[in-house]
């Protein structure tokens, strides 16, 4: 019970760091909760094996609450084009369910070396960003239907909610940027629910998990998250009116850099 108790300890100062973090610079949680889920989660003695996957799965179920209150912040300001739903909906569902059940398949190091090869890709795209608006035209409805299902298995298997991803994208093909952002919102809540139905899913008959796992969700490391990150996203986001934000975000990546890098070399 104490090793319990000493993880919720830890997961509330990490929420508080993940909840400032979004609000200040407007990034997914799940590049620092996973790593960091990886150093904490072995004090209640999770299998090597099921490490990454848990790491991952309470990852991406922490972000449906930030995901939430972030998307109806959006819809407030009528960020979100509802049309793009109708085609990219269905992959979005698709996807995330299946990435929790893609993941099994994959051995904890292969997991493990592949989250830190995004997290250096990611820290690159912070450092350097590239996410520029064009006049091209939304491709066909098929084209946004397979790109949502490739999104979604990315950031399922990653514990992210697709922003990194789908941003890019639909500012490649002409939508502004504050509507890209505001249905990446809305729809990282969606990958979110249903990856992490699917990790729930797919850890249910797992032998040799921790008590307090819903599939491979760790429940305790979950609550501790969310009951802080909602708290300081609001600090985060005033602070970011007079904030140097650019310096952050480079400093944000260096950290990125150093913590791919530990996975890769240390692991």
């Amino acid at each position: 019970m104490d090793s319990i108790f000493q993880v919720v300890s830890v997961c509330l100062l990490l929420g508080a760091l993940i909840g400032f973090l979004a609000g200040l610079l407007g990034i997914g949680g799940g590049l620092l909760a996973v790593p960091a889920l990886l150093s904490i989660l072995p004090i209640v003695g999770f299998p090597h094996d099921f490490l990454p996957h848990v790491a991952i799965a309470t990852s991406l179920a922490a972000i449906i609450l930030t995901g939430l209150s972030s998307a109806r912040s959006h819809q407030k300001r009528e960020n979100i084009p509802w049309f793009l739903f109708k085609p990219m909906l269905p992959g979005f569902v698709i996807g995330a369910l299946c990435s929790g059940f893609i993941s099994e398949k994959i051995s904890a190091d292969a997991l493990k070396h592949t989250f830190a090869i995004f997290v250096l890709l990611m820290a690159a795209k912070m450092a350097f960003p590239f996410d520029t608006e064009s006049q091209r035209k939304l491709p066909h409805f098929f084209v946004l239907l397979f790109a949502a299902i490739l999104v979604s298995i990315i950031a399922g298997l990653m514990g992210i909610g697709g922003s990194v991803l789908l941003v890019p994208f639909l500012t490649f093909f002409g939508l502004q940027m504050r509507y890209a952002i505001g249905f990446s919102a809305a729809s990282g809540l969606v990958i979110a629910l249903f990856g992490s139905v699917g990790y729930v899913l797919a850890g249910w008959d797992v032998y040799g998990l921790p008590q307090f796992t819903l599939g491979y969700i760790y429940i305790p490391a979950l609550l501790g998250i969310v009951s802080t990150s909602v708290l300081f996203a609001p600090l985060g986001a005033k602070a970011a009116s007079t904030w140097r934000t650019d310096i952050l975000k480079r400093l944000f990546a260096l950290l990125l850099v150093i913590i791919g890098l530990k996975l890769v070399l240390v692991g």
